[in-house]
């Protein structure tokens, strides 16, 4: 649930709108005018007789009624004893366009208090921001938005909201065709989250996918019930996040966050969620686009018919670091093409077809029919069309119209593609659009928009869905502590982790003693020293008690303490396995390659948690250490339930140990034909974190 059983509806579609304010009053009175706003518009102000020909009234007491939704554009101070007229009031809602709140916490040190006091007094009356430009309605023309913007009216469309008004009103002043229904900003997100704003549009049938522009997350519960509800309504949402911070990493010791980030979390999520993450402008809209156009799609596949290698070339390289596949052309297809092609030309996806038909609707119909025959998601016409200041673009429609024709016959999902965006008129994306073809302007763009919606195809009904709260804990820790090699192997060994069976020794005497209980071969490894490897301070399968007095001799030299383990041979591979906690509270889960290549391969994968078993087998599927696990070239497997199941007793122990915890790291896990095995590891934690016997 958000902070507040909130009602979005009146503000979201109101048919009243009361304006506050002067030169952004006016704007936003403007604003409506221009949008042809069908609804009540009551200008505010304390001297004015009329705005654009709209009475003015003196203060909100005077209105004819209460508003649905309100534009406030006064300063700070004024905004709250406003917010708290309308809120006595029974109104709909408010825009609450004033800076200088917790925004500004840095620089006054009231600010903080201020924005508190307007939550306050909104109560359970809906605030956007503050310090945000609104939204804006382009399904019904309602506009509380007091700037300049690029959209239009629109029977259908997508959603787009984002942090910064700025990235907005640049979004709409797109050119590509896009069918955009809401624009909101969420400011300071004071009450209302960006979560809410988008769970409210989902309730609005017209809306055909959502896109979120975020700097930072905040309502992790409203996010995963906007996951669920909008999965339920199959809307797809695409998620474009800025700021990747290495904020967390100054403070940790271990591998686990210098090999994933602070952004892996926020990857993390998204995917937990299942939304898919691009990482431009350009294809964030082109993915709304598709969304919007095809929906969400089953597959990864793809078709691409141009009339020049080049192009063909050029899309059949762009999925090579893309998860999209080119379906091979069966038999039938070949020899469909070949009839409508002739001899000359090589078959293959994607397909040059060459400009021998150019020109020749029936040759290209038929053409285009037999590619859209390939067991593929949506498939691409690459075409560019020419200046229409100096060229003709006569025969680029025939081969429009061949399409057209095409997708007729055989009901195929397809778009056309232009390599570059200034070669696709928003004229001829409007055209396209009305016949309800997707129109892409990059080969970079497009293709990200088909990764995106098949993401979120794939991911439409895995476990990862789940709306079991994210494990987070608020509770602050200011000097933890890194315990002993030693302590936390105890502490995981109690916690049910299969842990390599291990003695301190702080003399040869004590080595030789603790040899007895151990066994041999063993390792001797020094105590409190990271990266013991590369400094010399590990020593592997000793197997001898002459051998062990000259090692552990030579090691008591420069340390106290010396460990002596069990040495386990015919490792089929090493893991490291490390959870962080991140400065929002959250747990990120890093597995990935291990061992002393770990900075090398950096080959992981992370999760938020909890996990179930099942997201785990999901997620190390996609290591490339994998193939490895599985039993590489007839080699022997790793015993993968085995290592399930270690990282599932970790994690657990995790949870139940949030409140003092800020990492762990396991590296390497050992992972053997049968059984898996910790034989390094790493706590850092609070003192009251306790060592069991």
């Amino acid at each position: 649930m958000a902070k507040y059983d909130l009602n979005l509806n009146r503000l979201l579609r109101p048919k009243s709108i009361a304006v506050i304010g002067g030169s952004w009053g006016r704007s936003v009175i403007e604003q409506c005018v221009r949008m042809r706003y069908e609804g009540e518009l009551w200008p505010v102000h304390p001297t004015l007789d009329d705005v654009h020909g709209y009475r003015c009234y003196r203060s909100v007491a005077e209105l004819p009624s209460t508003p649905d939704a309100t534009f406030i554009g006064v300063n700070r101070h004024l905004t709250v004893d406003i917010v708290s007229q309308l809120s006595a009031a029974n109104a709909g809602g408010a825009v609450c366009f004033a800076s200088g709140f917790s925004e500004a916490a840095a620089e006054d040190n009231a600010a903080t208090a201020l924005q508190q006091q307007l939550i306050d007094a909104a109560g359970n009356m809906p605030i956007v921001g503050p310090n945000c430009y609104g939204l804006i309605n382009y399904l019904d023309g309602a506009l509380l938005w007091p700037d300049q913007h690029g959209g239009k009216r629109v029977q259908r469309g997508v959603v787009i909201i984002t942090q910064s008004s700025n990235i907005a009103i640049n979004m709409t002043m797109q050119r590509r065709g896009l069918p955009i229904a809401y624009v909101m900003t969420a400011g300071n997100q004071a009450q209302v989250s960006i979560a809410d704003m988008a769970m409210a549009l989902l309730d609005d049938e017209r809306v055909t996918a959502i896109g979120l522009h975020v700097e930072g997350f905040g309502d992790y519960r409203g996010l995963q019930l906007l996951a669920a509800k909008a999965r339920k309504k199959g809307i797809g949402i695409v998620v474009i996040k800025a700021g990747r911070s290495e904020q967390s990493q100054a403070a940790m010791v271990s591998h686990t966050n210098s090999l994933s980030g602070t952004d892996a979390a926020s990857s993390a999520l998204i995917e937990h969620l299942g939304f898919a993450r691009v990482f431009s402008i350009p294809s964030f809209l082109e993915s709304l686009k598709l969304l919007h156009t095809c929906g969400i799609l089953n597959g990864n596949t793809i078709a691409s018919m141009s009339c020049s290698g080049g192009e063909a070339s050029l899309m059949a390289d762009a999925i090579a670091d893309r998860p999209l596949e080119y379906p091979s052309l069966s038999a039938a297809q070949q020899q469909a093409l070949r009839d409508a092609l002739g001899p000359m030309v090589a078959l293959a996806n994607p397909l040059d077809y060459h400009t021998y038909i150019w020109n020749d609707l029936e040759a290209m119909t038929a053409t285009f029919a037999a590619m859209l025959q390939t067991p593929a998601e949506i498939t691409f016409l690459v075409i560019d069309f020419p200046r229409a200041d100096t060229c003709a673009d006569d025969s680029w429609w025939v081969a429009i119209d061949a399409l057209l024709a095409a997708r007729d016959a055989t009901g195929a999902a397809v778009a056309v593609l232009a390599t570059l965006p200034e070669n696709l008129p928003e004229s001829v994306c409007e055209q396209l659009m009305e016949k309800n073809i997707p129109a892409f302007g990059g080969i970079e763009e497009a293709l990200d928009a088909v990764a995106a919606a098949a993401f979120v195809g794939s991911a439409i009904d895995l476990l990862n869905y789940s709306t079991k709260p994210l494990l987070q804990t608020h509770h602050l820790i200011e000097s933890p502590i890194v315990m002993s090699e030693y302590d936390a192997k105890r502490i995981l060994l109690h916690a049910g982790l299969p842990v390599a069976t291990a003695f301190q020794a702080r003399s040869v005497d004590e080595s030789i003693e603790a040899a007895e209980s151990v066994g041999y071969p063993l390792v001797i490894k020094v105590s409190g020293l990271a990266h013991k490897t590369e400094q010399g301070g590990v020593i592997l399968n000793v197997q001898t008690e002459d051998a062990l007095r000259t090692h552990a001799g030579y090691l008591l030299t420069s340390c106290d303490v010396v460990l002596l383990e069990s040495y386990h041979q015919g490792a089929i591979a090493e893991l490291l396995i490390g959870v962080v906690r991140e400065p929002d509270g959250l747990f990120k889960l890093t597995v990935g390659a291990g061992g002393i290549l770990t900075e090398l391969m950096r080959d992981t994968v992370s999760l938020l948690l909890p996990v179930s078993a099942e997201q785990l087998q999901q997620h190390i599927a996609k290591l490339r250490i994998h193939q490895v696990l599985e039993g590489y070239r007839g080699q022997a497997a790793a015993d993968v339930p085995s290592i399930i199941n270690a990282i599932t007793k970790l994690c657990e122990w995790v949870e139940a140990n949030a409140d003092h915890l800020c990492e762990v790291e396991i590296n390497p896990l050992l992972c053997l034909q049968s059984g898996a095995v910790v034989v390094d590891a790493l706590i850092s934690a609070s003192e009251t974190l306790s060592v069991q016997d």
